[in-house]
């Protein structure tokens, strides 16, 4: 069992599996931004949250990639 745990853990799928969500999540906030009239304060406001909250988990990801 250890053996498969460490297999698990050395092919890194779950930091793979959240960036390929957060890249998703973001793709689309971008659309659905893109895809409206008029923006309002809150909207724009939750685009750039979600724009530096990319922003935050490339540079971790990149930081552990690294080691």
């Amino acid at each position: 069992m250890t053996v498969t745990m460490e297999r698990f853990l050395e092919w890194k799928i779950m930091p793979r599996l959240m960036m390929l969500v957060m890249t998703i999540m973001y793709i689309r906030v971008i659309e659905w931004g893109m895809s409206l009239d008029d923006l309002s304060t809150q909207q724009s406001a939750m685009i750039s949250v979600v724009s530096g909250a990319m922003t935050g988990t490339i540079a971790v990801w990149l930081g552990s990639e690294k080691k």
